[in-house]
């Protein structure tokens, strides 16, 4: 479901339904169970006909993991469907697995870029796709209704499924679009943030070519997204630089996501990276529909992509609203700053590994290091300040009058030159502070003046 369910410290998802516990978990499991059965009965499904109903739960390297990945197993095989288990896969290889095993659904228990204590879970549909609206709400309603387990002969049964790596790594190296020589030449640091993609993000890498040096490859079930990955990327950044390397490639806890660092040391954000996979589409003449961001993406990357002729869309937040846009519009390429990026002519889920290999092999393909194919986007200063509230609060916030002025005041100071952004996060308790403009002191002058605003209304 595109609504996650978090744990052990207590935080709450973006709907807040309930905290993540195993008995939720077992719950979840059977009601997600009982309703992909109906469905599956009511109106029929190509996912699995022929076959017994299946689900594919993959994870990624969190302690919690094992303990919530059985609580899933029992709730869905008490609903009597199979269970295939994967371990720990990034999110968008049990997105592609639901896919090759024709499953009714992909589940994944992850809390993406979250620290290690926090845990949730996230489903795709056979297709490989987020649950839509309607099924999301129908298994919100299933949870309602007491649990009962089918008879003994119909539960269902559970494997591990131990090509399930190789499966993926297979397909990640499918998307990339490579002359014979693939990747050979390019040294490479990944970063697999101690999360999902531990073991596949290198050998996907080294296995079309290139000297990989990993990091953050070592999970220990606690230290997941801690000083490591996207989020963090200063080791990377001094890697790439100790080693000489042609670029760096960091991904999140759960392998969706993808910053890169080009060949001086710079990191490359989400926004500078859709660009090159953008630009690199339109000279193959394979880009169709307009290149959709969100409301977070840097004005630079609007004026950049225009200056090419290509068409510039905001969605709001959040990657499954960037995924209906393209739908909406035809569009095959659009993303997020954050790095959670997706290119449906690829993929259909954003996906850091496959991301990366579509700016690698525009590298080889032009003979151009990182830093020159990003250098057309001169990004706008953009200044984003995380203030932290109460939980349910933040709606109330930007609501309040006096933020509300504040917010009126520092847009009249910008003018036509700059723009404000308030918006909740959807994984954690905070309210995200964001001012755009084309002077940077001013800008974080604002971001700042505007957060402290925040913060006091916060403590009130």
């Amino acid at each position: 479901m595109g609504r996650k369910y978090f744990g052990t410290d207590g935080i709450r998802g973006e709907v807040g339904q309930a905290p993540m516990t195993p008995d939720f978990a077992l719950r979840l499991g059977w009601a997600a169970g009982r309703v992909l059965l109906r469905r599956l009965n009511e109106r029929g499904s190509d996912a699995v006909r022929g076959a017994r109903p299946c689900v594919v739960i993959g994870k990624d390297t969190r302690l919690s993991g094992y303990m919530f990945e059985s609580a899933l197993e029992a709730g869905f095989a008490s609903a009597g469907v199979d269970v295939l288990l994967v371990g720990p896969l990034a999110t968008p290889g049990i997105a592609y697995l639901a896919r090759t095993f024709r499953a009714l659904a992909g589940v994944v228990i992850s809390a993406s870029h979250n620290p290690f204590a926090d845990n949730g879970v996230k489903f795709f549909s056979h297709h490989g796709q987020k649950l839509d609206d309607a099924l999301e709400l129908e298994i919100e309603a299933e949870l309602e209704q007491p649990l009962a387990c089918v008879a003994s002969g119909h539960l269902g049964r559970a494997r591990r499924v131990e090509s399930a790596s190789g499966r993926y790594i297979e397909f990640c190296k499918s998307t990339a679009r490579l002359a014979n020589g693939g990747l050979r030449g390019l040294a490479l640091v990944v970063d697999c943030a101690n999360g999902a993609a531990y073991q596949t993000a290198p050998e996907v890498f080294r296995e079309l070519g290139a000297t990989v040096h990993a990091i953050g490859n070592n999970p220990d079930g606690l230290n997941i997204n801690q000083d490591c990955g996207s989020t963090h990327p200063d080791h990377i950044v001094e890697a790439v630089q100790r080693l000489g390397a042609d670029a760096g490639v960091a991904l999140d806890g759960d392998g969706d996501r993808c910053i890169m660092v080009d060949e001086k040391g710079a990191v490359v954000d989400g926004d500078q990276l859709l660009y090159v996979i953008a630009e690199d589409r339109q000279r193959a003449g394979e880009l169709r529909g307009p290149v959709v961001g969100t409301l977070m993406s840097n004005l630079g990357l609007a004026l950049a992509l225009e200056a090419r002729g290509i068409e510039f869309e905001r969605a709001r937040v959040g990657d499954r609203y960037v995924f209906e846009r393209l739908l909406a519009r035809g569009g095959t390429v659009g993303g997020e700053s954050s790095g959670h990026l997706i290119c449906l002519d690829r993929s259909t889920t954003g996906d850091g590994t496959v991301s990366a290999l579509q700016v690698l092999a525009a590298m080889c393909d032009r003979n151009q290091p990182l830093s020159q194919l990003v250098a057309p986007l001169e990004k706008c200063p953009q200044t984003l300040i995380n203030v932290r509230v109460g939980r349910g609060t933040a709606d109330a916030l930007m609501a309040d009058a006096c933020v509300m002025r504040a917010v009126s005041d520092v847009e009249a100071a910008l003018g036509g030159d700059g723009r404000v952004l308030l918006r909740p996060s959807g994984t954690e308790p905070l309210l995200r502070v964001m001012v755009e403009g084309r002077d940077g002191e001013a800008v974080a002058r604002h971001a700042r003046s505007l957060a402290d605003v925040v913060d006091q209304r916060a403590a009130v």
